[in-house]
């Protein structure tokens, strides 16, 4: 974030999809919260769909029959190639549903190993594989390509084997945005690769629903580890590269338009949808190192948010603020750290040393890791506190993980999007949207009613979040009730 004083925020980001080194966990909060598996799916799934069955790759299944120039027949390899030959079978049966003409599907890959020595290196896209940390399209030679070294290990490691499903289904999106003629020449690569994250959240939805010969993903650990590596694989630095791909929020945004509203979705996303979303939210940079300085999380800085939240959010009865730490009691609620509040007093206490704790993160600043550190992560969950007393004013419910949880989190979103129009003493910087939702996968502390509860799927508290931050308080209000 940032004030009048001060530009601030975090830009510690990643390498796009398709060029990712290194790795880290998701950190998980140290305070568990209440995870309350919902009574219906939100999404209205068809098929095979479940909350917490299998995930990953069928048991039984055979391999594929294809194969890759330069690969091992490895595990890793049969991976991909089970992907491959999972997204041919589907874009061939599907592809004429949404576009003109037939699918011609992709049928030649290329493996190599990143570690290998510069002799065992083969040729990708017209350029050597020697320590190449990849997976890609080439549109060439209509090629798939990747890494089974370190990229796709990692990706298994830290995410699980879905996540290279992502990846790939990624990848192939190129390939149908290609075959359906959905750019020119001088279309920027952010509108190309967000089409390709909307392809692959098409996929991932036949997936779910059961339409997958070798894999099965369920809706909380599956869509979660999916979004883990969405997150981890955003753009370095917002705005900084002419090779953009997108924020997280946005990437995350453009995966999850194709899994909820089809490949016709994929054929929106143009510079004209792309600037209407933007808005005002920040998407670049604007004064030199800000994105490696921070608002501070500190009593100055949460009275500065609380005026804020007032003057944009008002009540009739403004809460009390405790900075001495979280309610020690409150009559029939369980008090969250390291921000709660208690209806009963109207009270917000807050922890602000651990709040602190929390927005610098583990230290770990890795590359593949879905957790954001920055004041935003912190933030956001002060700012949803505020938002339950603000549902108190309105005499709305503040229990119940799908409704007041998420509810929540859509206000907090909706605050997002008004601080971030110029003129105001605080304002988001680019990367804090970043910050929120990786919060938001990581624990959903933000997307929690007021005892904590907070519903399983990392996907639903981030659509809830989205719908704030994009659509507004009303869209918060009729959605979530």
């Amino acid at each position: 974030m940032r004030n009048t004083r001060l530009r601030l925020g975090l830009g510690i980001g990643l390498l796009a999809a398709g060029l990712v080194i290194g790795g880290c966990t998701v950190v998980k909060n140290s305070e568990p919260h209440n995870i309350t598996a919902p009574v219906d799916n939100p999404f209205e799934l068809s098929g095979a769909v479940s909350a917490t069955g299998p995930n990953g790759p069928r048991s039984g299944v055979p391999d594929t029959t294809l194969t890759a120039e330069n690969g091992d027949g490895g595990s890793i390899d049969k991976l991909a190639l089970n992907t491959l030959a999972d997204l041919q079978e589907y874009w061939t049966a599907q592809y004429a549903k949404t576009f003109p003409g037939a699918f011609t599907p992709v049928n030649k890959f290329i493996s190599w190993d990143s570690t290998a020595p510069r002799s065992q290196a083969v040729q990708f896209c017209r350029a050597s594989t020697f320590q190449e940390v990849n997976a890609a399209y080439c549109t060439v030679d209509q090629t798939v390509g990747w890494d089974r070294g370190t990229l796709l290990p990692e990706l298994v490691k830290k995410f699980g084997a879905m996540s290279v499903v992502m990846v790939l289904a990624h990848e192939y999106g190129h390939s149908v945005q290609a075959q359906a003629k959905l750019n020119g020449f001088f279309t920027a690569s952010v509108i190309r690769e967000q089409q390709a994250d909307c392809f692959a959240g098409v996929f991932l939805r036949a997936v779910a629903e059961g339409n997958s010969r070798h894999f099965t993903l369920n809706t909380t650990d599956g869509l979660n580890g999916v979004l883990g590596a969405t997150i981890a694989v955003r753009d370095r630095e917002p705005g900084a590269s002419k090779d953009e791909h997108g924020s997280a929020f946005e990437r995350v945004t453009a995966v999850q338009m194709g899994y909820t509203d089809g490949a016709q979705s994929c054929k929106t996303i143009t510079r004209k949808e792309l600037a209407a979303r933007r808005g005002t939210l920040p998407t670049s940079y604007t004064t030199p190192n800000e994105a490696n300085q921070q608002l501070p999380v500190d009593r100055s800085s949460l009275d500065m948010i609380a005026q804020t939240l007032a003057t944009n959010d008002p009540v009739i009865r403004q809460p009390v603020y405790d900075y001495t730490g979280v309610s020690k009691s409150c009559a029939n609620v369980t008090v969250t750290k390291p921000v709660s509040y208690c209806p009963a007093g109207n009270a917000i206490g807050v922890d602000v040393a651990a709040l602190a704790k929390r927005a610098r993160g583990d230290g770990d600043s890795a590359v593949l890791s879905a957790m954001v550190a920055g004041d935003y992560n912190g933030f956001i969950v002060f700012i949803s506190r505020y938002m339950l007393a603000l549902q108190q004013d309105r005499k709305l419910g503040l229990t119940g993980a799908e409704t007041a949880g998420l509810r929540t989190a859509c206000l907090s979103g909706a605050f997002s999007t008004k601080i971030s129009q110029p003129g105001g003493d605080i304002r988001l910087s680019a990367g804090d949207l970043d910050e929120a939702i990786s919060g938001l996968l990581s624990d959903g502390l933000a997307a929690s009613d007021v005892n904590g509860n907070v519903v399983p799927s990392g996907f639903v508290r981030l659509e809830a979040f989205r719908t704030g931050v994009l659509d507004g308080d009303n869209a918060c209000l009729s959605t979530y009730k």
